[in-house]
């Protein structure tokens, strides 16, 4: 299992940013995956997260509203697109994989401690 994350730049404040998060060795669609960021001194924070085969999504109160999860399936990539960006959004990006079978219909979750695989993280600034 490997992801592969990318995109990051650097943008001013009110630009866009699309990220993905390519995968391999496993199917996207039939897991939860989530984003998390770490900003310089902070902890790492869980931002969205998609299970995709139920439709469920999930959006930090940071984020709603300017950020959107999706996964593109014939590509087996998760993408976050990143809207109105501001300074605070400055930090590196990862994506993760929780593999464990739950119930149908199991809201995903930003708990990384239930995060099995990490993409390597892509970094994100936002000048003001």
């Amino acid at each position: 299992v490997q992801l592969q994350a990318s995109g990051g730049g650097l943008v001013q404040s009110g630009g866009s940013l699309r990220l993905s998060c390519a995968a391999s060795g496993f199917t996207l669609a039939n897991y939860a995956i989530g984003w998390f960021r770490q900003a310089p001194g902070k902890e790492r924070e869980g931002i969205s997260c998609i299970r995709s085969f139920e439709q469920i999504t999930y959006y930090a109160s940071s984020v709603k509203g300017r950020f959107t999860i999706s996964i593109d399936k014939a590509e087996n990539t998760l993408f976050l697109q990143m809207n109105n960006l501001k300074p605070e959004d400055t930090a590196v990006y990862y994506c993760a994989a929780d593999v464990a079978l739950k119930a149908y219909g199991t809201p995903c979750s930003v708990d990384e401690d239930e995060y099995w695989y990490w993409g390597q993280g892509t970094q994100v600034t936002v000048s003001s």
